[in-house]
């Protein structure tokens, strides 16, 4: 793991967008949440590129139950309301493999729930994204997560809302509006998932190794570009 060549290529990227929460404050403090219990095996491969997962968070949201949980800022409305928001940066392997629980150590620290609860606002998400995927990347929390942030403040988001309100959309409207918005993302590296029903849930960056962006493989790509797609507002 070269680091020191992946954060210089992440800052190669263009300038920050910034403000991508409708509105968010950090609290003071974050209460530490319970150490990261691994879901697979640990598993170190060589990196081949990299995703950025971008949740819509009204999708997420969506029922309430979220919304009762005190440490998930994300549905709660303690620190702001949010749309798009990190779900995470994951280092791909080869063959649709990709290197994961690398370690689970070190923990986040209090600054690092701070600095990036407006970009990820779920404490334990921010370390489960650390521990599952960075620790494969990055020395440390502070690493993985200052080069998320630079990918995610690079991004120009399209104005979801106002994509809900159009007739006949279509997973391909969405793709070519997030290549509108970024000229250097063509619309084949952009990925989407999407919930029963056809609503969508997260967005997919498809990057290479030296984080610029390439055509996604057909896993990662999801639904073709004349499906129908709905967007839940609920904001």
């Amino acid at each position: 793991m070269i680091r020191p060549a992946l954060l210089l290529a992440a800052l190669a990227l263009p300038a920050p967008a910034f403000a991508q929460a409708y509105q968010c404050r950090a609290p003071q403090s974050v209460e530490e949440p319970p150490p990261p219990r691994p879901d697979g095996p640990r598993t170190v491969l060589p990196i081949t590129g990299y995703t950025l997962a971008v949740s819509w968070s009204p999708e997420f949201c969506r029922g309430g139950k979220a919304a009762q949980d005190p440490g998930n800022y994300q549905c709660n409305g303690q620190i702001g309301r949010f749309g798009f928001v990190l779900h995470g940066l994951w280092p791909e392997g080869a063959n649709g493999r990709y290197p994961q629980w690398c370690s689970v150590t070190p923990r986040p620290s209090q600054q690092d729930y701070r600095a990036n609860l407006c970009m990820t606002p779920v404490p334990w998400l921010i370390e489960h994204e650390w521990a599952k995927h960075g620790s494969c990347m990055a020395r440390t929390p502070a690493d993985y997560f200052k080069v998320a942030g630079i990918l995610w403040n690079s991004l120009k988001l399209p104005d979801a809302d106002r994509l809900s309100r159009q007739d006949f959309l279509t997973a391909g409207d969405l793709r070519r509006a997030f290549a509108a918005r970024n000229p250097g993302i063509p619309a084949q590296s952009v990925g989407l998932v999407l919930s029963n029903g056809g609503w969508l849930r997260e967005v997919r960056i498809c990057y290479g190794k030296k984080f610029l962006p390439v055509a996604c493989s057909k896993r990662a790509f999801g639904p073709k570009n004349d499906v129908p797609l709905k967007i839940w507002r609920g904001l």
